[in-house]
């Protein structure tokens, strides 16, 4: 799964004098943890599709002519831009720099920052990426027995204590 997540929650219609009306399209964008929105209108999305078919096969783009003051055919162009950018990141493996740039993600990592640590000399890629998630929390130092005045001691430090040690080692 990609580290990019996309969406497009809303779009608004935009008018001014000097050309007629346009929609613009908010596309929430997550990458590693981090949102950020970009605004695009539809002929940037068009002219994104034009610049990705000499490198990849992107899916269909909806269609360049609809009625833009029509609600429900704009809500149906944003449910197929929507797709159509989930579809982009789901297909390819390496996001084009085109596509990156659309999305204003600057610095996208090449490798995962897991991979970075250092790799074992295995055969599966998958076992060179790294995963840490924590096991247990301990409050204090869990190498120090509990105090005799401590009410109430922790029984599964106790008890990792005993069974890693020794089987004769007893709490004060």
């Amino acid at each position: 799964m990609h580290p990019v997540r996309v969406s497009i929650p809303s779009f608004r219609s935009e008018n001014n004098s000097a050309e007629k009306g346009y929609t613009v399209f908010k596309i929430d964008v997550l990458v590693s943890g981090r949102q950020h929105t970009v605004e695009k209108r539809y002929r940037e999305f068009h002219a994104l599709h034009k610049m990705l078919k000499k490198t990849i096969k992107p899916p269909e783009i909806p269609s360049k002519h609809v009625r833009n003051w029509v609600p429900k055919v704009l809500e149906q162009r944003r449910q197929g831009l929507e797709f159509y950018l989930q579809t982009i990141i789901m297909e390819n493996e390496v996001l084009p720099k085109i596509f990156l740039d659309f999305l204003n993600i600057r610095h996208f990592p090449s490798v995962p920052k897991t991979e970075s640590c250092g790799s074992f000399d295995t055969e599966s890629e998958e076992s060179t990426k790294l995963s840490h998630q924590p096991v247990m929390l301990f409050l204090r130092d869990p190498y120090l027995l509990p105090s005799a005045h401590d009410a109430f001691s922790n029984v599964v430090i106790e008890g990792v204590i005993h069974g890693v040690f020794c089987s004769d080692l007893q709490p004060r």
